[in-house]
């Protein structure tokens, strides 16, 4: 499975962005995906996971409330709402083998090319 994140850009504090996530050469629709994130000089975070179905979804702390996830058949989706300068990263979505996700960075083998993100102040 090839992974492709794409909608990433500039945008001021309070702001929004829709990351999408979608992937080649065959679906990932029996896979859970995960959003992940670095920051320069930092490792790479967890930031969201969706279920294979979607009915389970995980978000990390600094995010809950103000980012979404989901999926439909084709793609799957990071609504980014009230966006802070400390979001600013490149996001990567992930898929794993397991149809349930997983904060955890190993769980997932399969990575697309990362969207950079950046939040001004």
């Amino acid at each position: 499975v090839q992974l492709q994140a794409f909608g990433g850009g500039m945008v001021q504090a309070g702001g929004s962005l829709r990351l999408s996530c979608a992937a080649s050469r065959r679906t990932f629709s029996n896979n859970a995906v995960g959003w992940f994130r670095q920051a320069p000089g930092k490792e790479r975070e967890f930031v969201a996971h969706i279920s294979w179905k979607g009915g389970n979804t995980a978000y990390a702390d600094s995010v809950k409330g103000r980012f979404t996830v989901s999926r439909d058949n084709a793609k799957v989706y990071l609504q980014m709402s009230s966006l802070k300068p400390e979001d600013t990263a490149v996001y990567y979505c992930a898929a794993a083998q397991s149809p349930y996700g997983s904060r955890h960075t190993s769980q997932y083998h399969y990575w697309g090319q990362g969207t950079q993100v950046t939040v001004s102040s």
